[in-house]
């Protein structure tokens, strides 16, 4: 029976180090910090299994986080699944900077659209505890997966609801609107590359050039703003300007765009006429 050590240092050069230890964490449902203190044990012949299994799935492509289906967001370890997006460290930008437009003791109503996972809007609703969350997406099996993560931290004050974008929000209006939407056009040969090929086409490619489905936010969602509310949309880090001008045409103010922690385009907002 061999030890967790050598397991590890075979598989190494296979997935890398930390790809490696989340997995053999994972088959022997432990903690990733686990592996180090008992890294003499051995692993027993159906942890192994597991183990082996799970490498062959990842050097074939398949994502780290729908093997293990988890992935960290925020302050929290997500439940993921094929049917959402696998969130990205990228999108905290768009949370930090709408918690900057959120008054910490205010009882307000705020919308995620297309929430996937949930992990805008757990973020938000974790760090504004008065506010109310509605969270939007056209898939049941994503709000499925989200409320589920709502449900194992502990979070009551998210609403979650089905439909395309504003759609489930008629006759509703909010102090801010979030969304992280699909972005990458849908021609774009990255969509066959990486981890791409394996999360939900509808939640990464929009049109031609991608934006299909911010200008269709962009459109919509003042009519769903209280007047000097926010709208905060994350996009590609070449379509700041872009999303800049569709944001311009539809009336909104203030418009600006915001980088991410590499100081690329990633989160543009605008507000709502008073």
């Amino acid at each position: 029976m061999e030890r967790i050590d050598a397991v590890l240092r075979n598989a190494r050069p296979r997935l890398g180090p930390g790809e490696a230890e989340l997995l053999l964490a994972h088959a022997l449902q432990r903690p990733r910090t686990w592996l180090f203190a008992h890294a003499d044990d051995p692993i027993p012949e159906d942890a192994a299994g597991r183990f082996a299994a799970l490498v062959e799935r990842r050097e074939a492509g398949e994502p780290v986080a729908y093997l293990t289906g988890r992935r960290g967001f925020w302050r929290f370890d997500l439940r993921v699944t094929q049917a959402t997006l696998i969130p990205r460290p990228e999108t905290e930008r768009l949370v930090e900077l709408a918690l900057e437009r959120i008054p910490s003791d205010a009882d307000i109503t705020l919308a995620d659209l297309g929430t996937g996972s949930g992990a805008i809007a757990l973020a938000l609703a974790s760090e504004r505890p008065r506010a109310r969350m509605v969270a939007t997406d056209a898939s049941a099996e994503a709000l499925a997966v989200a409320e589920s993560n709502a449900a194992e931290i502990g979070l009551r004050n998210v609403e979650f609801r089905l439909g395309d974008w504003l759609a489930p929000l008629k006759g509703e209006r909010f102090a801010l609107i979030a969304s992280n939407p699909p972005y990458i056009a849908r021609d774009d040969a990255h969509l066959g590359q990486g981890d791409l090929r394996h999360e939900p086409l509808s939640a990464l490619a929009s049109g031609i050039d991608g934006l299909d489905a911010i200008r269709i936010i962009a459109r919509d969602a003042l009519a769903h703003l209280h007047p000097g509310g926010w709208l905060l949309l994350e996009h590609g880090w070449e379509q700041g300007e872009a999303v800049r001008g569709i944001l311009d045409a539809a009336g909104w103010l203030e418009v600006a765009t915001h980088g991410d922690l590499e100081d690329r385009d990633r989160v543009t907002l605008g507000r709502a006429p008073e």
